[in-house]
């Protein structure tokens, strides 16, 4: 009696079924995260190139893609430093202001970024435990005067310095504005999830054109990025 031999399953890529391949897809993700592009700019950089594609297709492209990206990437990010800045700023969402907490430590790599429709003590709290699950945790953290920072503080990095001096937060607020800056050209974000995604994408874009993973580190600065997303483009 013959057994019938069993082949393992290869998971599929998540670009399987799509009309594109990974190299456009990945193109135009990488664009509109790093550059200050409308989803109709990325449309016609692409028609230059003879890649016809919906503006749709694109913003589709960027919701679904940035995520995988940014957790294939996890492996290869370096550890975040042990002095953290954290602070809020705020966009519109859908006609209401939504408040992005982040966090960058000395070396200025972003930490990690969440969109909240609140700025309040739970807010600040999911953004503490998101941001200490990369890692190290930091021996000071600066803050602004908010009320929930004191209280999150002593729950979770009850050892850590707690600064909250006037100007001493100049440094992440400063980095607020280039993410402001990719914003800009947006006809507005509709919906909080569209914001995590573009917030979270722009920092990873950051961080990667920053040296903070190891990622297209044979490769001239300003093609640094590039490598990193066709690495990636293989591992997804």
């Amino acid at each position: 009696m013959h057994r019938r031999r069993v082949r393992p399953v290869v998971p599929a890529s998540e670009f399987a079924g799509f009309r594109f391949p990974p190299e456009a897809i990945t193109l135009a993700v990488r664009w509109y995260l790093r550059f200050g592009l409308s989803y109709r700019d990325v449309e016609e950089l692409l028609a230059e190139r003879g890649i016809v594609v919906d503006h749709v297709s694109v913003f589709r492209w960027v919701q679904r893609f940035t995520p995988l990206l940014v957790d294939a990437a996890r492996r290869c990010r370096h550890s975040p430093g042990d002095r953290w800045f954290t602070d809020e700023t705020y966009v519109k969402v859908a006609g209401r202001w939504t408040y992005f907490y982040r966090a960058i430590d000395q070396f200025g790599q972003v930490i990690d970024v969440l969109a909240s429709e609140r700025r309040d003590l739970a807010a600040a709290r999911r953004f503490f435990t998101r941001a200490l699950a990369h890692g190290r945790r930091p021996v000071e953290v600066t803050t602004d005067r908010a009320a929930a920072y004191p209280r999150v503080l002593d729950e979770q990095l009850p050892a850590a310095h707690h600064v909250d001096a006037r100007y001493a937060n100049n440094t992440i607020e400063a980095d607020h504005g280039r993410l402001k800056a990719r914003l800009r050209p947006m006809r507005g974000l509709k919906q909080l999830r569209s914001a995590q995604v573009i917030g979270s994408g722009h920092a990873f874009v950051q961080n990667v054109r920053r040296g903070h993973y190891e990622l297209g580190i044979d490769a001239e600065p300003h093609l640094r990025l590039a490598a990193a997303f066709a690495e990636l483009a293989l591992a997804i």
